[in-house]
């Protein structure tokens, strides 16, 4: 690839990307959405973070990929208490304190 095909894809993606956010902050900006685009906004949060959590989960860069089991106990775990007590700080401390106690354990840490 040649550097005039490269720049070509950013501009190409930046412009995408700008266009993207005008839709909804230029187009519709001081107007009220429908009551059914709001129910749909809220759930954005809970739909991206497992997608960003997943991959560092599942396939860690800090074991080249491999599953790792202190690092699936503590997702379960954060899960687990998220899920019980609905309480997004305590859920992270308990996820930080079971990756850090396993990874303790398994002498990996």
């Amino acid at each position: 690839m040649n550097d005039l095909y490269i720049w070509t894809i950013i501009a190409i993606l930046a412009v995408g990307t700008y266009l993207i956010r005008f839709s909804f902050l230029g187009l519709i900006a001081g107007r009220d959405l429908p009551e059914w685009v709001l129910r749909h906004l809220r759930y954005t949060a809970v739909a991206v973070l497992p997608g960003l959590v997943a991959p560092l989960v599942l396939w860690p860069p800090a074991t080249d990929g491999q599953i790792d089991p202190a690092r699936l106990s503590a997702a379960l775990v954060t899960f687990g208490v998220g899920i019980m007590t609905r309480n997004v700080v305590a859920a992270i401390l308990c996820g930080g304190v079971t990756l850090y106690g396993m990874l303790w354990a398994l002498g990996a840490g």
